[in-house]
């Protein structure tokens, strides 16, 4: 069984995680192989919007896979953060694409912390998050200390951390880690009809969107709103900016291109 799958669906791809007898905890093949597929995506110009979730059962992602981890000859952590989640993270934060995560299950340690590294997440109601790391004596990683403190709060965030608590994907939209729960009965037609519409959008601006928002972290206010001058320069001379303008003038439904 691959341990990871791909599909692309009109100008959708799908990065399913699939090892369902191990909730779909990570190895290297499985971490080696998505940062392959987030490469592919990259360099692809009909994909113009990623999915990330799992091919199902109980979990999204367990997290790394401890069997593989404790083995005699198995990498030392540092090298499994490093080459693995990093990687990933990385990738994500800097695709000039929308990256939707599909949260069909438990989200535990990396998992939970791969899944907020996403542009959009989405949540089953059914589905869980929790950091757990601390219950194993290890720090979260995977950008859990980045990304957490920035949606929740630094005191939620420490709290979660050191206690563990699992988040029902409700509680988590009520404390502002992720963007929405959908029933369970209506949560893969809710994921397609979305990562549709970001695939119909204008791609250009999403990237611009994103890179704006980093910079925001470390800026002040009189910086940002340079980046933003420049960024908005950039994003007024694409081809969408002018069939956006248009379809406002001609009373229609933009199309655009993504460029």
């Amino acid at each position: 069984m691959e341990p990871i799958l791909f599909e692309q669906v009109e100008k959708v791809a799908y990065i399913r995680l699939n090892r369902p007898d191990a909730y779909h905890s990570v190895t290297r093949d499985l971490a080696l192989g998505f940062q392959k597929m987030l490469a592919y995506c990259k360099d692809t110009e009909s994909i113009r919007a990623v999915v990330v979730t799992s091919s199902g059962g109980k979990a999204f992602c367990a997290g790394q896979d401890l069997k593989e981890a404790t083995k005699d000859d198995s990498p030392n952590i540092e090298k499994f953060v490093t080459e693995h989640y990093n990687p990933i993270v990385r990738m994500i934060s800097t695709l000039d694409k929308p990256v939707l995560c599909a949260v069909n299950g438990v989200a535990a340690g990396a998992g939970a912390n791969l899944a907020l590294s996403c542009d959009i997440v989405i949540a089953a109601e059914s589905a869980s998050f929790i950091q757990a790391f601390s219950s194993i004596g290890l720090i979260p990683d995977s950008g859990g200390t980045y990304y957490l403190p920035r949606l929740v709060g630094m005191a939620r965030a420490k709290a979660l951390m050191m206690l563990n608590d699992p988040i029902s994907a409700k509680e988590a939209v009520a404390m502002g880690m992720i963007y929405k729960a959908v029933p369970d009965d209506a949560f893969e037609s809710y994921v397609a009809d979305l990562a549709k519409k970001l695939s119909n959008g204008p791609t250009k601006t999403y990237g611009l969107i994103k890179r704006a928002l980093d910079y925001s972290a470390d800026n002040n206010l009189d910086d940002q709103l340079d980046i933003e001058a420049q960024l908005q320069a950039t994003a007024g001379m694409s081809a969408d900016f002018k069939e956006g303008i248009q379809a406002f003038l001609d009373k229609r439904v933009a199309v655009f291109v993504g460029h």
